[in-house]
């Protein structure tokens, strides 16, 4: 979810396992600096794409690899999963399920302060996020190496 504290472990894991970091808000920033609520769906996703083809390539050289996404999604969960498991990557999902509570003082917090490298949420951003997001189920989980 939006505020869920992703980036802010993404960049405790980067730190910790000397990773390259992907997290698609910061590229959207830099290379559009007046959108304050975001880009679009097709920008976002195009960045997305060529995130995980660098994510891809440094796994296949041996690099620890961070990815700074929602993974809303089980197909999606799956398909980055395989692809990387299929390189020989340890692959480990860190699942942040805050309530929706303190997902609004979150973002109340952030917008307020609109930290470099992200938007602006709104109320709508959120609840279509939490319509959209599919909670993985306890079978799911096992089949990645770890869960933290």
């Amino acid at each position: 979810m939006p505020a869920a504290g992703k980036t802010t472990v993404a960049r405790r894991l980067e730190r910790q396992h000397h990773a390259l970091r992907f997290t698609p808000d910061e590229w959207l920033r830099e290379l559009f600096p007046d959108q304050r609520t975001g880009v679009d769906e097709p920008t976002r996703t195009a960045i997305e794409a060529l995130q995980w083809s660098m994510a891809l390539r440094a796994l296949e050289i041996g690099a620890n690899v961070v990815l700074d996404y929602g993974l809303w999604g089980q197909s999606e969960r799956d398909r980055f999963r395989s692809e990387a498991q299929a390189l020989g990557a340890r692959v480990v999902v860190c699942l942040l399920d805050p309530t929706r509570d303190e997902l609004v003082a979150r973002i109340e917090r952030r917008n307020a302060e609109l930290p470099a490298g992200a938007f602006h949420i709104t109320d709508e951003v959120l609840d279509q996020a939490l319509r959209t997001f599919q909670r993985p189920k306890p079978e799911e989980l096992a089949l990645f190496d770890d869960v933290i």
